[in-house]
């Protein structure tokens, strides 16, 4: 009779085998570590198990798990993140910002009566006033910040303030200014009226210049421009000293002259007996530079009996005669001087 297999107890042999087989450590081990010991360890002693005993002791997901990198999967859930982060930022910049709304308050009769009559105030920086029809301010106004004016900014007087700046075009009526400074060119198309001009340095008319009066200590014509002068020229300033000489002129001969040191007339009366020589000296208010050209020009018949001649300094000539002048004689001569 056999004995059975279910109640016959192991051979004394094989239990001290399976007691060998345990390993030291089991207790520190988990169940998947011992079980891949137990696999190497049949594998190396030339046992083999069916692959599909082998197959039903690991879990579907542990077989998962071994044959996807962790890794891959980490890179995975990383670029599910960042397509929702992209899909919400899309989603945020669709929406529509509402405009911001203004609170306002609408100021009855009575409340604006109270403000003619007291120091009171009304809303705060982040409020806006809005008056609706027209607006008299009877007292001063005091605007502590800026003032933009959207239309047209029209005043009834006058504008005081430390400056004023216009970066656009201006156009004005009427304007007094105490004192200008340009700093670029300056384009007048009108007509400009001064009264007083003081010009330092060069000053350039590329058109007429209408000038009641000019006075300049030098004028000078360039190139081939010309001097065109339609009405008289007169030369004025004081009369040039004058001195004769009563033996040349003769007993009771006087002279007198008339003009300036540019131009004038010697007026000449002869006596009795008059003799060759200068009749006489003229000296000029100012000096020239160099030595003068005189031209002269006889005056009557009396003057033209007469050789005459100059002497010439920078300080005045002498009117002389080579022959003796006509007795009881009135005549002259007229002078020109340039430098």
């Amino acid at each position: 009779m056999e004995p059975d297999k279910n109640t016959t107890p192991a051979p004394e042999g094989d239990e001290q085998k399976a007691e060998q087989d345990v390993p030291a450590d089991a207790l520190s081990r988990t169940p998947d570590e011992l079980e891949e010991e137990k696999t190497e360890q049949a594998a190396a002693s030339g046992e083999t198990k069916p692959a599909e005993e082998s197959e039903k002791k690991v879990s579907p997901i542990k077989r998962f798990f071994r044959k996807v990198n962790v890794y891959f999967l980490i890179f995975l859930l990383l670029c599910v993140i960042a397509i929702v982060v992209v899909v919400v930022n899309y989603l945020n910049s669709q929406k529509v910002t509402p405009p911001a709304s203004i609170a306002t308050q609408t100021l009855s009769q009575d409340a604006l009566k109270q403000l003619n009559n007291t120091d009171a105030t009304v809303g705060n920086t982040s409020q806006t006033l809005t008056i609706q029809g027209n607006a008299i301010i009877a007292g001063q106004t005091l605007m502590r910040g800026n003032l933009n004016v959207a239309g047209n900014f029209q005043t009834g007087g006058s504008i005081t303030g430390p400056s004023i700046t216009i970066s656009g075009t201006s156009n004005l009526g009427t304007a007094q200014i105490n004192s200008l400074q340009v700093a670029q060119n300056t384009a007048i198309q009108g007509t400009t009226t001064l009264r007083d001009l003081n010009v330092s340095g060069t000053s350039s008319f590329s058109g007429p210049m209408t000038a009641s009066q000019i006075t300049t200590s030098n004028l000078i014509l360039s190139g081939n421009a010309k001097l065109q002068i339609p009405n008289h020229i007169a030369f004025t300033g004081p009369s040039p000293g004058r001195s004769m000489s009563a033996g040349v002129l003769g007993a009771g001969g006087s002279s007198s002259i008339n003009g300036s040191d540019t131009t004038g007339t010697i007026n000449i009366n002869t006596g009795g007996g008059p003799v060759p020589g200068c009749f006489v000296h003229i000296t000029f208010n100012q000096q020239f530079s160099s030595q003068p050209h005189v031209i002269i020009s006889p005056v009557g018949a009396g003057a033209a009996q007469t050789q005459y001649y100059v002497n010439r300094t920078t300080s005045g000539f002498d009117l002389c005669t080579v022959n003796a002048a006509p007795a009881h004689q009135t005549f002259a001569f007229d002078y020109f001087v340039t430098s």
